[in-house]
Parts: structure tokens; C-alpha cells; sequence
């Protein structure tokens, strides 16, 4: 290869999508704002809310997006078997250009945790005032219920997030592998995306659409609900 092909290679190449990339830190953001507004106190019960409705339909897009999506965002090209994660953690596979068979058990892991966070929340309540949308739906004991499994799956929610954050430190301070930087620019070193695996567009309408169709299902969900008193005696 002469030295002017070689110069005119992309230094980089694309691999996430930019509604991949505004999924991820709106629910980062999301997340965050659930927990803060939980232990700010019950004065602040209406943004928690508000930020698990976020939670939720940006969490159930991931799931749509993981199936109808670009190429790395789809599950089918990043989810594998036990034999593939065990060859990764051995070194004896190839660095894949998107999610590696460990990372993407980090996915589904945190996907469905969130998922069960948004989903019990809609059910839930703080045993004083405030409920989910969908209290009056069911009983109040079930709700009790459902509200212990909302307050336990969220300590594991926390453990997750912590062990994502170290395993990105680990991965940029042991193995020099940035992982944060893609995440905003969407890019990879060329060398580390073989030019058939990149991706040329991002299919932001679609995305666009469909987020638009989650929440305004949402919405039309919360107005049929019908009102909830929590009962105190």
C-alpha cells in the first residue's frame, strides 16, 4: 500500500449509532435522577416519577432498538453462549468492534434492571402519600409487595451501575482501552473496526419515532389509570 493510500485511510470508523449514544447517557442521567429524588425526601415523589417514566421508555427503546436497530446495536451481534465469554476472558478471542461477550452480559443485566426499577415503580408506593400511576389497578397489598421488590432490586441497580463504572476504569487504566470517549463521539480506532463492520448511518427518525410512540403510550397508559388513594388505616 503506497504511502498516500495509506494517509487517506479514516483514522476512525462508526460504530454506535447517535440514538445508541443518547439512550445511554439520557438514561445515565435518568438513572441518577431517580435515585437523588428518592433519598431527597417525599417533597421530590413527582420528578422520581417523572424520571422513571424516562427510565422506562428509554429502556424499553433499547430493547426495540436492539432488534430493529444498527448493526452493533442489535443483540444478535453481541449477545453470544457461555463458550464465547470464556474465550474472551481466556484472550483466545478477537477484540469485537462492538459490545465484547462480557460487556454484553452488562447489557442485559442492567437493561432488565431497569426495566424491573421503571415497570414495579408504576405499581408502587411510599406507604405514606405518593403512589405509582398504576396503584388503583391493583391491590393495595399487592402493591406492598411489589413496592418491597422496588426497593430491593434497586440496591442491586446501584451495585451494577458500580461495577460498570470500575469495569470501564479497568478497562482504560489495565488494558488502555477507552471506552467512554466512543460513547459520545460513536467512533473506534480504524485500526480496531474492520471496514466492513462499520456502520454509515444512525437511522435517527426511526429512533425518533419510536420513542415518540413509546411515550405517548405511556401517557395514554397513566390517563386511563384510574385515581389511587393510599390507604392509611
Amino acid at each position: 500500500m503506497s504511502d498516500a493510500a495509506a494517509t487517506a485511510l479514516p483514522a476512525t470508523r462508526l460504530v454506535w449509532d447517535l440514538p445508541l449514544r443518547v439512550t445511554h447517557w439520557a438514561l445515565a442521567l435518568a438513572v441518577a435522577g431517580c435515585f437523588a429524588t428518592h433519598y431527597a425526601g417525599i417533597e421530590w415523589f413527582t420528578w422520581h416519577r417523572r424520571c422513571g417514566f424516562v427510565v422506562l421508555v428509554l429502556a424499553v427503546f433499547r430493547v426495540v432498538w436492539g432488534i430493529v436497530g444498527t448493526r452493533h446495536a442489535r443483540f444478535a451481534s453481541f449477545v453470544r453462549g457461555p463458550r464465547a465469554v470464556l474465550d474472551y476472558l481466556r484472550g483466545a478471542a478477537a477484540r469485537p468492534a462492538g459490545h465484547n461477550p462480557l460487556g454484553a452480559l452488562g447489557v442485559l443485566a442492567l437493561l432488565a434492571l431497569m426495566l424491573l426499577q421503571a415497570g414495579s415503580g408504576l405499581f408502587a408506593n411510599d406507604e405514606i402519600m405518593n403512589a405509582g400511576p398504576f396503584y388503583g389497578w391493583i391491590a393495595p397489598q399487592l402493591s406492598n409487595r411489589i413496592t418491597s421488590l422496588h426497593r430491593y432490586s434497586s440496591d442491586v441497580l446501584l451495585v451494577l451501575v458500580g461495577l460498570h463504572v470500575a469495569a470501564i476504569a479497568w478497562y482504560a487504566l489495565a488494558r488502555r482501552e477507552r471506552l467512554v470517549p466512543p460513547m459520545f463521539t460513536g467512533r473506534k480506532p480504524a485500526a480496531d473496526v474492520p471496514a466492513g463492520e462499520a456502520i454509515t448511518h444512525s437511522r435517527t427518525l426511526l429512533a425518533v419515532a419510536i420513542v415518540a410512540a413509546l411515550a405517548c403510550a405511556l401517557v395514554l397508559a397513566v390517563r386511563a389509570a384510574p385515581d389511587a388513594t393510599i390507604a392509611l388505616y
